[in-house]
């Protein structure tokens, strides 16, 4: 699947706006991209939200991710 990455998150994964990844769920998709992109942890550690076909999860790793799905990753918006 293609991944589409927001913002400060490409700076993760070399300043790529896309990557693809092979990913049933979100915490296969996470764990894949931390093995591929090191730095990517750090933007884990500091929140990222999955947009899946325009749905948002936060904290639900364990949301599969459906065939040919439209993936965005964006930098947690921290409120207060």
């Amino acid at each position: 699947m293609e991944v589409q990455l927001s913002g400060p998150l490409r700076a993760a994964v070399g300043n790529q706006s896309v990557v693809s990844v092979e990913a049933r769920s979100i915490r296969e998709l996470f764990r894949t991209l931390s093995e591929r992109y090191p730095e990517f942890t750090v933007s884990i550690a500091n929140g990222v939200a999955v947009a899946i076909n325009g749905n948002v999860y936060r904290d639900d790793w364990s949301t599969a991710i459906p065939e040919n799905a439209e993936v965005v990753l964006l930098p947690r918006i921290q409120g207060g």
